[in-house]
């Protein structure tokens, strides 16, 4: 286990399910059409990015850095920190999520791409 978790094919395998996973649970609760699968890129996109910046948050918790050195930074030196992280994680989420995205349409049943 400790293999998965030193390396980053843990990491890349949990933001790319995820990626793949976000779009079609948005797609469940959206309507059919161009303009909401416009709105499901922009909201799996603001999703994904907050998911990854928070599973990089509890990574360094899990990995042995104490919160009362995170806490030692101010709240939004901590945001910036994991909010970069999280989209630099973007190369490894976004080209999935685009993917996902683009496939929504083929499961239309009431309107046409």
């Amino acid at each position: 286990m400790s293999a998965l978790s030193d390396s980053l094919l843990f990491p890349a395998m949990i933001l790319g399910f995820l990626a793949w996973l976000v779009p079609k649970l948005l797609a469940m609760v959206l309507d059919e059409g161009v303009k909401p699968l416009l709105f499901n890129a922009f909201l799996s996109t603001i999703f994904l990015y907050v998911l990854s910046s928070g599973f990089f948050f509890c990574l360094y918790v899990w990995r042995g850095v104490p919160l009362g050195e995170l806490s030692g930074y101010s709240v939004a030196d901590n945001i910036v920190f994991f909010g970069r992280l999280g989209l630099s994680a973007a190369l490894i989420w976004a080209p999935i999520m685009v993917l996902s995205v683009a496939g929504l349409p083929r499961h239309w049943t009431r309107e046409t791409w």
